[in-house]
């Protein structure tokens, strides 16, 4: 779970990314993206 935050976070980052693109990105949910940062 840890590596997932980080790649989650890092593409965030670099992309200048929102969490509704983020979650887009990686097929996942936007609360899936807020939980997995947040934790």
């Amino acid at each position: 779970m840890e590596e997932r935050a980080v790649i989650l976070g890092r593409y965030i980052l670099e992309n200048k990314a929102t969490v509704r693109a983020a979650a887009k990105h990686f097929g996942v949910s936007k609360s899936t993206v807020h939980m997995v940062v947040a934790n």
